[in-house]
């Protein structure tokens, strides 16, 4: 079979997004090449794969696999992206709403910016530590699980090392987490460096990662805006909006690759 599809990328973090509202492709099925297909150099390569299928309850309903064939429930760059292929391709009108494991995510498409409401920050924990690491860490839920750790030196942070003991870690077990490296650059800019779960491995970039790491930031006090701007792995920035009331935004380019 003969699979269209479009690669798009938000902040370093790219896509395979396929149209699925004819039902093609029997998705149990596919998700068993998705680490194929994802394979740098090998193949097309991409940190996700993401599945666009039909909805009543929104214009559209995503399913999002990562790199390794896992399903998450959220994916923040993802979501940019495939609001993005949705509004393009007359999928979706620019402010639209689409279906996650997570709940409805709310978009608007600014050009090649795209703005998403995520869902309400949940499971909240400051300050913890795990006494065989020896880190103290913090912990958000922004549609996916994520651990935010503050450090001075972020740049010699074996990201991959510790990541993977923090991602598998007991404490998180079964289903783990991600985990951002976190430094303070500015009045209201923050630096990450995240392990991704399901890619296993550092990516250039986490939108839910990006925004858990912001919210931390607020709460604990580090930063004293409302509005944060996170400078990512590639380069590029993404910017949080929180209302304090549970509303939480994240904003950045998309580009088409």
């Amino acid at each position: 079979m003969n699979i269209s599809f479009s690669k798009l990328q938000g902040s370093g973090n790219d896509f395979i997004i396929i149209d699925n509202r004819e039902g093609k492709i029997e998705v149990e099925e596919f998700k068993k090449v998705i680490p194929k297909i994802t394979r740098r150099a090998l193949s097309i390569g991409a940190d996700g794969v993401i599945i666009i299928e039909n909805c009543d309850e929104a214009d559209f309903k995503w399913r999002f696999f990562n790199s390794d064939g896992s399903e998450a429930e959220m994916c923040g760059n993802g979501g940019r992206c495939a609001a993005r292929f949705a509004y393009e391709r007359n999928i979706a009108p620019r402010k639209m709403k689409f279906l996650t494991l997570a709940g409805i995510i709310e978009a608007e498409v600014i050009d090649r910016r795209v703005k998403i409401q995520l869902t309400e920050p949940k499971d909240l924990t400051l300050n913890d530590y795990l006494e065989d690491l020896k880190i103290e860490y913090s912990y958000i839920n922004t549609g996916v699980p994520h651990v935010v750790i503050f450090s001075e030196d972020i740049e010699n942070v074996p990201v991959e090392e510790l990541g993977r003991k923090i991602r598998f870690h007991k404490r998180f077990s079964p289903k783990g987490t991600n985990v951002n490296f976190v430094k303070k650059i500015g009045d209201k800019r923050l630096a990450i460096r995240t392990y991704e779960r399901g890619v296993e491995g550092e990516t250039f970039a986490c939108g839910t990662g990006a925004t858990a790491s912001a919210l931390i930031a607020i709460i604990k006090g580090i930063i004293k805006h409302n509005e944060v701007e996170v400078l990512t792995r590639s380069g590029e920035i993404l910017k949080i909006y929180y209302t304090g009331n549970g509303k939480v935004f994240l904003e950045g380019e998309t580009r088409w690759v």
